[in-house]
């Protein structure tokens, strides 16, 4: 697929409403990053990117990353340090295969946002958002 098509078929009004809804639970930060090259590690891809957005200066060590690459149909989730030491690589293989369907199906929006309300949730459970809280990170679609 390319990326504009896919670029096209996301609302980003919807995704960053998702991101900004999930992250008033949580002191952790979300980022969704559509990559307009192939992707054919996406998770090395994703840790690239995770790096160039600053993802890893957050206070807490609590950002995720929700990486696509329409152009190989590869994607992936990585999330920093203090994430991945409680989640574990169990719940980023949940998130992608409840994404999986949404994603064959066309379904983009929905996928991205039903990803970022999981991540949301997680991070609220393990990251409660604090009273001086700050948004670190930028909640729209990246490219």
């Amino acid at each position: 697929m390319k990326t504009q098509e896919f670029i096209a078929r996301i609302d980003d009004n919807q995704v960053s409403a998702a991101i900004a809804a999930a992250e008033r639970t949580t002191s952790g930060e979300i980022r969704v990053f559509v990559s307009e090259n192939a992707a054919p590690d996406p998770v090395a891809e994703a840790k690239t990117q995770f790096m160039k957005l600053g993802m890893e200066k957050t206070s807490q060590r609590n950002a995720v990353l929700l990486f696509f690459a329409p152009q190989s149909q590869t994607y992936a989730i990585v999330g920093d340090a203090g994430v991945d030491h409680l989640c574990g690589q169990e719940f980023w293989l949940e998130v992608t295969s409840q994404m999986r369907p949404l994603l064959h199906a066309g379904n983009y929006t929905e996928a991205i946002v039903h990803a970022v309300r999981m991540v949301g949730e997680t991070l609220a459970r393990n990251f409660p958002r604090r009273p001086d809280d700050q948004n670190e990170l930028p909640d729209d679609v990246a490219r």
